[in-house]
Order: C-alpha cells, then sequence, then structure tokens
C-alpha cells in the first residue's frame, strides 16, 4: 500500500524535495521546510513500496526509507504548530502525522515479517514479529478511525488496515502453532489453528478481498486438518480455549529514524563555489596569468627538443653509429619504423589529411550562412529605410550587428590562419613523404631500400668518436625525460587563490590582484622555471659537443659512392619520423580545434538566426502599423464657393426647381424627326387601323371637322378642362380624348408598351356638387 498517495497537497512537489535533500539545515522549520519534509517522507514511503521483497538490499532500503518517513513524519508533528503559527491544513494536523508516522512504522514491520517469512527463521520469531506487526496495526486503525481524520483517507485504506490487523494476528497464531507443534502441544496447536483460520477469514471480511492471505489459510486449514486427526487417534488431548492460551511475545525490529541534517548521503554545497564578483574576477586573471607562464614554459622545451631532433636527423645519428657494418638496418630505425606503424603508418596520416578540408568546409558554410544572414537582413532594413523615409524609426541594423560582425571577423581570421597551417602541414606530409613510406615497410623492404656497402666502417665500432657520440645520445634521452616530467609539473601545478583572495577582501576590503598573484605565481612556478632554463643551456652545450664528435666521427668513417648514398637516406627516414610524429600531432590538434569551432560557429550562427527572426517580427509589426496610419490619414476639407458666387446666393434661393425632364420613349418607340414640317401626334392619340407614325410616312393627320360640331371654333383646338371641376358639355362636343394635366399645367408622363401610348390616370377628384349622379 503506498501510503503516500493522496497527500502533498502544497504544491511544493520532488524539486524543492531534492533541494531540500541537498543540504538544508533543519535547525528552525518554516511553513516551506515543513511541505518539503512532508513531501520527502511522502516520497520515501512511495520508493519503499516500489521495492521488490525478492531483493534483500529492495527489502533493506523498503524498510530504512519507511522508518525515515515515520521519524519525518513524528518530528512535524511535534514542530508543525510553532512552525506555521496557523490553524493548519488537514494533511498537516498534528493528529494527521501522528497516523502517518504509525502508518509508516507499521509498514516497516511487515517488511521484517516478510523477510523472516522469505529468509525461513525460526517459527517463535517469526510469530513474534507477526504479533508486533498486529499490534501496530491496531494502533494505525485506532487512530485512523479518528471522526476528525477519517474523511482523510482514501476509500481502501481503512478497510486495507483492518485486514492487516486480522491477517497479522491470524499468521502470529499460524506460526504459534507450529512452535506448538513442534512441543509435542496438540491441543494447543489445534487451538491456535482454529483461531487463524477465523481470524485469516476475518481479514478477507474486513478487506474486501476473497483470496487475502490465502495461501497461509489453506497451510492452516491442511495444518487444522492434520492436527485433529492425530489428536482424535492418537492423543486425545483438551483443547484449550483460545483465550487462555499463553502469550507468544512480541519483536519490534522497527523505530522511529531521527531527522538527519542532511538527507543526502552524497551531499555537496551548491552555493560553495560562489563568491563576491570581486574575488571570481582576481581568480579569473590569476588564471590567465597562470596559464601565461605555463603555455610560455612548454613552448620553449618544445621548440628546445624540436630543434634538437632536426640536428640529430640531420646528422643521421644515432642511426650513423648503429650502420656499421653497410648491410643491415640500424637498431633505432627499427624502433621508430616500429613506432611509426603502431600509429597506423603512412595510411593512417593521409586519412587524417582527407578529412581536413571537409571540416574546414564545413566551418567556412556556417560562417558563410551567418554572414548572408546578416547582409540580408540589412538590406531588407535599408531598403525599407528608403522607401519610408523618417516613418521607419526602428534602430538601424549597423548599430545593432556591430558586435556580430566583429566576432565574425575574428572567425574569419581564424579561419584563413588554420588554412595557412593545413598547407604547412601538407608541404611538411609530401616532403616527407618517400621516409614515411618506408617507415611503414616491414625490415626486409626496408633493408631493401637501402644501398649495401659491405663492412667498410666496421674498424671505427670502438672509436673514440664513437664511443663519444653514444654516450651524447644517452645524455639526449636524459634531456628528452627531463622535459617530460618538467612539462607535467607545469600542467598539474594548481593553487586554489580563493581562500587567499576572500581573506584580503574582508581584512583590507580590497584585492590587489596583481601583486598577490605574482608572489603565488612566483612561489609556485619559479623552481619549474629554473628548470627550464638550466635544461636549455644543457642542450646548447650537449648540441655543441655532439657537431665537434659528429666531426671526427665522419673523418674516421670516410665513405663514396653507396656509402653516401645509404647515409642520405638514413638521414632521410630518421627525419621523416620525427616529421611522422609532429604531423601526428598537429593532425590531431587540426581535427579538434576544427570540431570545438564548429560548435563556436553553430552556436554563433544560433544567435543570428534569433536576432534575424527578431528583426524580422519587428519589420513586419511596424509595416502593419505604418499601412493602418495610412489608411486612417485624414484628407483635407472640401474647398469653398468662390467669392463671386456668394452675390447670387438669394437669387439662386428663389428660383423655382426645375422642370422635371420630359418622359423618354423606348428605343422601340418610333417617332417623327423634329425637320419634317408635319405636327406630332398629340401624345395618347389613338390611331386608325392602317396608319402609321414610322419615317418616312408622315404623321396622321385627322381630318378637320365641320363648324357645326365645333362649339370652340376660333379658340384653342384643344381646351383645358379646370382642375378640380367637371364640364357638363355633351359628349358630343369633341369625339377626342383631354390630355390629363398635372398641377402646374404639364402632361403627365406617359406609359409606353410597344410601339403605342395609353394616358396615365390622374388623381382621383371628389365628386362635385352639382353632379347630376
Amino acid at each position: 500500500m503506498q501510503s503516500s498517495r493522496g497527500f502533498g497537497n502544497h504544491g511544493y512537489g520532488k524539486l524543492q524535495a531534492m533541494r531540500f535533500s541537498h543540504g538544508v539545515a533543519l535547525t528552525s522549520l518554516s511553513y516551506e521546510k515543513v511541505c518539503v519534509l512532508f513531501n520527502i517522507a511522502a516520497l520515501q514511503s512511495s520508493v519503499a513500496a516500489a521495492q521488490s521483497i525478492e531483493s534483500d538490499e529492495g527489502l533493506k532500503l523498503a524498510a530504512k526509507l519507511l522508518q525515515q518517513s515515520a521519524g519525518i513524519f513524528n518530528h512535524l508533528k511535534g514542530n508543525v504548530m510553532l512552525a506555521i503559527q496557523q490553524e493548519p491544513t488537514p494533511d498537516l494536523n498534528p493528529e494527521t502525522l501522528g497516523a502517518l508516522s504509525a502508518l509508516m512504522l507499521a509498514q516497516a514491520q511487515e517488511i521484517f515479517v516478510q523477510k523472516a517469512i522469505h529468509d525461513r527463521m525460526k517459527d517463535l520469531l517469526i510469530a513474534k514479529l507477526s504479533s508486533q506487526c498486529e499490534e501496530l496495526y491496531a494502533e494505525v486503525m485506532k487512530q485512523f478511525q479518528k471522526e476528525l481524520l477519517r474523511p482523510l483517507w482514501e476509500k481502501e485504506w481503512i478497510s486495507t488496515v483492518a485486514g492487516k490487523q486480522a491477517a497479522y494476528h491470524g499468521l502470529a497464531e499460524y506460526y504459534g502453532s507450529l512452535v506448538a507443534k513442534g512441543n509435542k502441544l496438540i491441543g494447543e496447536e489445534i487451538a491456535r489453528l482454529e483461531n487463524a483460520m477465523r481470524l485469516f477469514k476475518e481479514a478477507q471480511t474486513r478487506s474486501g478481498k476473497p483470496s487475502y492471505f490465502q495461501d497461509h489459510a489453506n497451510k492452516a486449514q491442511r495444518a487444522l486438518t492434520e492436527a485433529k486427526k492425530d489428536n482424535d487417534f492418537i492423543y486425545h488431548e483438551r483443547i484449550p480455549d483460545a483465550k487462555s492460551l499463553p502469550s507468544l511475545g512480541k519483536a519490534q525490529l522497527v523505530k522511529l529514524l531521527p531527522v538527519p541534517e542532511r538527507l543526502s548521503q552524497n551531499f555537496k554545497d551548491l552555493f560553495e563555489e560562489l563568491v563576491p564578483v570581486v574575488v571570481h574576477q582576481a581568480i579569473a586573471q590569476y588564471d590567465v596569468r597562470k596559464n601565461e607562464i605555463v603555455n610560455t614554459e612548454i613552448m620553449k622545451l618544445r621548440e628546445s627538443t624540436q630543434l634538437l631532433n632536426s640536428m640529430l636527423a640531420s646528422l643521421n645519428l644515432p642511426a650513423a653509429l648503429e650502420d656499421t657494418s653497410g648491410d643491415a638496418v640500424p637498431q633505432s630505425l627499427l624502433d621508430k619504423a616500429a613506432a611509426v606503424q603502431s600509429l597506423g603508418g603512412l595510411q593512417a596520416l593521409e586519412t587524417m589529411i582527407r578529412d581536413l578540408p571537409e571540416l574546414l568546409q564545413r566551418n567556412t558554410d556556417i560562417l558563410n550562412e551567418a554572414e548572408r544572414m546578416l547582409r540580408d537582413e540589412k538590406e531588407s532594413d535599408d531598403q525599407l529605410r528608403e522607401q519610408f523615409k523618417a516613418q521607419w524609426t526602428r534602430t538601424p541594423s549597423d548599430k545593432l550587428t556591430e558586435t556580430f560582425h566583429v566576432n565574425a571577423s575574428k572567425y574569419r581570421e581564424i579561419i584563413n590562419n588554420a588554412v595557412t597551417a593545413d598547407r604547412v602541414v601538407k608541404n611538411k606530409f609530401e616532403t616527407h613523404r618517400r621516409g614515411m613510406e618506408l617507415l611503414s615497410r616491414d625490415s626486409n623492404e626496408m633493408q631493401a631500400a637501402l644501398p649495401q656497402v659491405g663492412s667498410s666502417g666496421a674498424g671505427v665500432q670502438e672509436s673514440t668518436a664513437v664511443n663519444r657520440l653514444r654516450t651524447l645520445m644517452e645524455g639526449v634521452e636524459t634531456i628528452k625525460a627531463e622535459r617530460d616530467t618538467i612539462e607535467h609539473e607545469l600542467k598539474s601545478a594548481t593553487v586554489d587563490m580563493k581562500q587567499s583572495f576572500l581573506s584580503a577582501l574582508a581584512k583590507d576590503g580590497a584585492i590587489d590582484e596583481h601583486i598577490m598573484s605574482v608572489e603565488n605565481l612566483g612561489k609556485v612556478f619559479g623552481p619549474l622555471q629554473r628548470q627550464v632554463k638550466e635544461s636549455l643551456e644543457k642542450q646548447e652545450a650537449l648540441m655543441a659537443d655532439i657537431q665537434a664528435q659528429n666531426t671526427e666521427f665522419c673523418k674516421e668513417k670516410s665513405g663514396v659512392g653507396a656509402a653516401a648514398q645509404r647515409e642520405t637516406i638514413l638521414k632521410e627516414i630518421a627525419a621523416a619520423h620525427d616529421a611522422f610524429m609532429e604531423l601526428q600531432n598537429n593532425l590531431k590538434e587540426g581535427a579538434k580545434f576544427y570540431n570545438d569551432l564548429t560548435q563556436l560557429l553553430v552556436v554563433f550562427q544560433n544567435k543570428i538566426s534569433d536576432y534575424c527572426f527578431a528583426r524580422k517580427t519587428e519589420k513586419e509589426e511596424l509595416m502593419k502599423d505604418l499601412t493602418q496610419n495610412i489608411g486612417r490619414q485624414q484628407f483635407g476639407a472640401t474647398p469653398s464657393l468662390p467669392a463671386h458666387y456668394g452675390s447670387n446666393a438669394e437669387e439662386n434661393k428663389k428660383v423655382p426647381p426645375p422642370r422635371p425632364p420630359p418622359p423618354t420613349t423606348s428605343p422601340s418607340t418610333s417617332q417623327a424627326p423634329q425637320t419634317l414640317p408635319y405636327p406630332m401626334y398629340p401624345s395618347g392619340m389613338p390611331i386608325p387601323y392602317g396608319a402609321t407614325t414610322a419615317a418616312p410616312y408622315p404623321a396622321y393627320m385627322p381630318p378637320p371637322m365641320p363648324g357645326g360640331y365645333n362649339p370652340y371654333a376660333g379658340a384653342a383646338p384643344y381646351p383645358q378642362q379646370p382642375q378640380g371641376e367637371w364640364d357638363n358639355t355633351p359628349p358630343q362636343q369633341s369625339p377626342y380624348p383631354q390630355q390629363p394635366q398635372g398641377a402646374y399645367g404639364y402632361p403627365y408622363p406617359q406609359q409606353q408598351y410597344g410601339g403605342y401610348q395609353y394616358p396615365q390616370q390622374p388623381p382621383q377628384q371628389p365628386p362635385h356638387q352639382g353632379h347630376p349622379w
């Protein structure tokens, strides 16, 4: 059962728990520390529940963590009210913490019971452990059933605790029956087995799990059946009452572990390296001074050693001292060949050299892309600045990218220097390629490549010059060994100046870094610098002696032709060995340099990419604002009328509205041209059958009426009817209908359909008082 489930609701979580476990002191509790302790206890109980009972280490760790959790909960129980000084939340209530502490302790005791059963310990010990576990779970059950705490637990918690209490009581009775069986107490055995069966069934009922502790219940049932059978047929002992059975005793192996000052075993103070800024700057400057001294002295040693090797290679030493027979390969060259072959020989160098252009191109591409992004961003900014003029108010790119351009120039210079160094390496490789090929072959091929001169030099084997040169060669090897030791000491010499700087700052309130650094560096590196100086002076004297003795040796070992050719090849091979070793170191350093530079350039490119993205976003927002401002721009007011229009303003007000335009006819309506001398047919006049108004025919003209039928002879041919009055003239006065008139005496507009015109209905007039209707 994971006892931590449902708790730790304060939101401090595992992170603060781990921070606390890394060294927060417990001398005083705050609300935050209380919650952290609570989470630690819950976390430890979860880890304990996850351990496997099949592993001894897992059981030990689980028991330890549960006891620590019990101690933490108990510690909180006694200190939580003083720490928070307010009404605690339910999970931090002292009674809740006490119940959780009891639960952790009971589970720890349960682990020891399982451990004893797994290891098949004595039955009496298991019975005592189980009896103690039952008592602890009884205490947990008592506290869990308190009215204040009962709502806090999840539903299955109380039933599980109740089931475990009965189960471990039954387990104690079962192992007690085994003890009684061993003592030939058959009646007690049967009584305990019957009680154990009852308790196992009760545990299953309480927990709601029919198979709870079923294995032990089956064992108890088989033992009870066998014991009753033996008692009925053999012993016939009286079965005592379960309440009268003697106590089995108790064995408590768990206890409340005190809260340690620091919960982490591998404690490291996270703030140990935290120092004032002044001290940090002083330490950085000290490191710079130290690195300068170390690099300078190491460079002196390496340059001197390289000079010594070059001189020996030019003199073909020590190979010339060994090549006295004229037909065998000198042992020194064989050793050099073995060293070259162990490092891969010529093929290894060729592979490393072929990799250089690819590494260089990768770095070059990254730098080119970074510079292109800067260039494109600047061109875009300049173009928009030229377009919008003063409205483009953001900071120019030149001011923001100054640091980027400086760093890009530095990286470009570094790459150019690397290209030059690669060229030097390749030239040196080609120069000594033939000698490296010989060193990469076996001894037979190397011997075949050397000219044979017989044993002409055998007479100088024991000459004074040869012996002296051999002694000097031993001195050369001694100097090289000493220099390796000095170089190692220079690299490993470290001094912690932090305490010295802190003491000076606390004492004087300031740090004189220059004086303190020079003084300390002199103490540490002074003896090593003197050793370097002595080594260089010793080398000068040694080189002078070697040249003098080699001159005597050459006089004694005179040779021409094949001997001179052999000497030249031996020198070439010796020089190729030194060149191979130097080139290998240079190529390894070059590959590491390019890989490290790639990481720096990727970081540099990412910074530029982020900058360009931010500038692009800023550009888009600014252009959006400018576009919206142009759309919202207010144009000037409408210009006023000219002055000469102002005097006729009043007169213009008195002019009546213009007459409506005459009705227009559709294009299909045929009208006579205005130039014809014929009058237009009245609008709305019916046209007799067969008549037409289409050109070129003249408009139809009706014949004149007789005078007797026209009472208006001599007047207007078409008299108008007054508006609002009715005409009582008999219908015979005119066969032609009158055109209805508008309010101002103008005809109403006509509707046109096809080629005919129909009059519109005038508005209805109220009937006349004198109308016959």
